[in-house]
Order: structure tokens, then sequence, then C-alpha cells
């Protein structure tokens, strides 16, 4: 079973930085192209990067230039690295493998609060 622990999250003004952590476990992490999404309130969930298991790595438009996936696959971690946060990077942020399955499980993500 996938188990998927987030990271890093808090409140922080526009402009700063938050770099967020996942934890996996229960998949073979080196084989999965690992993704980072996000839920604002009264919103649908959304992609926001991802990142391939050879390192190639694709972008949401609104968060292109200032967020960056990476990944340690040794450790079996995905991060998120953001840069000149706006409000509107407001949400909970999680991570899971790209594309999702059709039972997809979640983890607890990790909220981002980004004040004007």
């Amino acid at each position: 079973q996938v188990h998927l622990v987030e990271s890093g999250g808090g409140l922080v003004q526009a402009g700063g930085s938050l770099r967020l952590s996942c934890a996996a476990s229960g998949i073979i992490f080196i084989l999965n192209t690992m993704a980072w999404y996000r839920q604002a309130p009264g919103k649908q969930r959304e992609l926001v990067a991802r990142i391939s298991r050879v390192g190639s790595t694709n972008y949401a438009d609104s968060v292109k230039g200032r967020f960056t996936i990476s990944r340690d696959n040794a450790k079996n971690t995905v991060y998120l690295q953001m840069d000149s946060l706006k409000p509107e990077d407001t949400a909970v942020y999680y991570c899971n493998v790209f594309p999702l399955g059709v039972r997809a499980s979640w983890g607890q993500g990790t909220q981002v609060t980004v004040s004007s």
C-alpha cells in the first residue's frame, strides 16, 4: 500500500519561499514519475509539477519559473522548492505518482498559506 507523508508547509509572506518534502513508501519509487498537486479551498485538486524517473520536469504555467521539483531516489523523497510565493499559491499540497491510478490514495498533505 502506498504511503505518502508530506511536510514543510507553513505561513509565509508574499515573495517568500518554502521547501516541501514528501517521503514515499509502498511503491517502487525509482520507477515512478512523481508529482506535486495542490487543492485550494473550493477548487479542484490540480497538478503543479512532475518529475520523471530520469529527472525530466514539467510545470503548470502558474508556477513555471518560481517552483522547482526534484527527487532523491536513494531516500524515496520528492521535493518542491517554492520561491516568489503569491497569495494564489495558498492551498494544501500533496505528492503522488503521475499519472494517478484509478484508486489513488493520498497522504494528509501540507498546508501552504501565503499572506499578502
